[in-house]
């Protein structure tokens, strides 16, 4: 059924504690909301800066005005820049150099608050719209339930830059006022909007009486544009491909998009905190996968809340199904605050066959209670599983093809469906021996489920591995085993590091496997991850050889465009911490005894 979540069937069942889902307001109290737009103004002095011409994402970064995040004003009565405001040092060095000294007569006039050169942005103001205001708190961007972002019919909208850190510029051109434009609870700025403020009334009343109750004004920042398209991906195609016979053909792609519990400004100082936001990330994602127009999707660091009231929606909106599986921890705060795998295909293209979840805490209680044979309440199982339990999950569905293929050659027989898997490891790069662990264990799981269906199935493994191709994790995807010698099987085991691991013997898989980007360009690429403290592969395709083929893939962009607008990931361009990969595949058929 379109537009209904294969993961939540009944259709009666309450919404979740994080549902952000609009409901009632309470009987006893109304509302009222008041949207109004504010005077245009130019946020800099400086005439060779460039937010004075544009109000892209890109153009208002930190990055782009040099790191700078606070404005500044000429306070000296004796230059012809005093109160101009400026956005950032910068400007006010390069704008230093064409003022002059004010004559004597004349600086009496600028202490009476009236610039001496008239210059854009600077107009001596002092008056504060929200000092005049009742209850005045507070940026937009902070509110729940309020949204307000640039966009122009039919494409994708915007965001406004509410939780810039540059503050009130005290730029507003004397003789216009603020505009009433909407008196609905949400207001969708348009174009407009953009360069301008926005500023929000809200009032509570009591139903009974009509007595008010609340009063609260806020102002947004400036309304900037949306972010420009993102960039274009281009692909490179095997020499084999154009001449190649074989089954049918279908996109798949694999991106951590960087879950907001995890996009911090401690984490990544160099973007800015309303460029980390999920409401700006959101719309850039989800254009990135609307360009790249994958049949399949493996998506990781999805959050719980985000998936529900955001992702689902979006993607069925674009002609998609999905299915999500939330990491097993139980409480990382606030209700929803859990990221986890989601995977999505496109109902033109397949429909849903099988779907399972796994649950490597759950794997590693099994292994120590009926492999290991361990009491449950044993110091041993305790550390087991203390060393095992890291709440990583993985997804598996079998996908068939809507429109079937049929043979294209006498001795072949067509393969209709294919076995997609996506997971996401264990991320510290101290426990490689529990990333190892989880890697074969799902292998495992992987073998277990295709040799029970007796069949030929394709399978595709996704997903972010959190291991370099210089890892034991790599080694076993890529060689079915790891080698005895390896560091990630030789680590110091001791009272605080238990083994966890069987003799490397032991660690194989029976899957032939190869790396779609490694198949396609000949080498992995040299990241898929890219930040200040680490730059390196960690994503991958992986692909059964006998029954699919790898027909194309995206490069990664150079390293010249992943900081075209920032330092390093994310940025204002770039809204996850990691590039996504894109290949085409084919299925390849059953070779018929002769």
């Amino acid at each position: 059924m379109y537009g209904k979540k294969l993961d939540d069937r009944e259709a009666d069942k309450p919404l979740p504690p994080h549902s952000k889902k609009m409901r009632e307001p309470p009987p006893s109290h109304e509302f009222s909301y008041r949207w109004f737009r504010g005077p245009t103004h130019d946020p800099c002095a400086y005439e060779g800066c460039p937010r004075r011409n544009s109000f892209s994402p890109h153009d208002w970064s930190l990055h782009a005005i040099g790191g700078s995040g606070c404005s500044l004003q000429c306070v000296s009565t004796q230059s012809s820049l005093f109160k101009c405001t400026f956005c950032n040092s910068n400007c006010f060095v390069s704008a230093w150099k064409t003022q002059y000294t004010v004559p004597k007569d004349m600086q009496q006039q600028s202490r009476n608050n009236t610039p001496i050169r008239q210059r854009s942005g600077s107009t001596g103001s002092n008056d504060n719209d929200d000092a005049r205001s009742v209850g005045s708190s507070g940026s937009l961007g902070r509110m729940n339930g309020m949204k307000a972002s640039a966009s122009t019919p039919g494409t994708p909208r915007g965001y406004v830059g509410g939780y810039n850190s540059f503050g009130d510029y005290n730029a507003d051109l004397k003789g216009e006022e603020w505009i009433e434009i909407s008196r609905d609870q949400i207001y969708i700025a348009g174009p407009e909007d953009i360069g301008r403020k926005l500023k929000l009334e809200a009032a509570a009343y009591s139903s009974e009486t009509g007595e008010l109750l609340m009063h609260r004004v806020v102002k947004t920042d400036l309304v900037l544009s949306r972010a420009p398209d993102p960039l274009k991906r281009s692909f490179v195609t095997t020499k084999s491909a154009n001449g190649a016979s074989g089954g049918a053909r279908f996109r798949i792609a694999t991106y951590n998009v960087l879950a907001e519990i995890y996009a911090t400004q401690q984490q990544y100082p160099y973007c800015d905190i309303w460029a980390l936001s999920w409401e700006y990330r959101f719309q850039n994602i989800m254009r990135e996968i609307i360009d790249a127009s994958p049949d399949v999707i493996c998506l990781q660091e999805v959050q719980a809340d985000h998936y529900e009231n955001h992702l689902y929606a979006a993607m069925s909106d674009q002609g998609f199904e999905g299915v999500y599986k939330q990491k097993t921890r139980q409480s990382m705060g606030l209700a929803g605050k859990v990221d986890g795998c989601a995977l999505f295909w496109r109902r033109t293209k397949f429909h849903l066959v099988e779907s399972y979840s796994i649950e490597f805490n759950e794997l590693a209680q099994r292994q120590a209670t009926q492999v290991l044979g361990l009491s449950s309440r044993s110091e041993e199982t305790v550390s087991f599983l203390n060393r095992l339990s890291k709440d990583n999950v993985a997804q598996l569905v079998v996908l068939e093809l809507a429109q079937p293929t049929h043979a294209s050659r006498a001795n072949r027989d067509p393969i209709n469906q294919v076995c997609i898997a996506n997971t996401h490891l264990y991320s510290n790069k101290d426990f490689p021996d529990v990333k190892l662990w989880q890697a074969w264990q799902l292998l495992q799981e992987l073998e277990n489920f295709v040799l029970s269906r007796g069949t030929n199935l394709p399978l595709m493994i996704c997903g972010d591995f959190n291991s370099t191709p210089d890892t034991a994790v790599y080694d076993l995807l890529a060689r079915q085993t790891v080698h005895p010698g390896h560091p990630d099987v030789n680590i110091t085991v001791g009272d605080d590091v238990p083994n966890v691991l069987p003799d490397p013997m032991n660690i194989t898989h029976s899957f032939q496997l190869g790396s779609a980007y490694q198949t396609v360009l000949g080498e992995e690429p040299i990241q898929t991850n890219y930040t200040t403290n680490f730059k390196g592969v960690l994503d991958y395709a992986w692909y059964s050889v006998q029954n699919l083929r790898p027909i194309s893939a995206a490069p990664i962009p150079d390293e010249g465009i992943l900081t075209r607008h920032g330092e390093a990931l994310p940025s204002t361009e770039f809204s996850s911490d990691h590039i996504m990969l894109i290949s085409d595949m084919q299925i390849l058929g059953n070779s018929r005894p002769s």
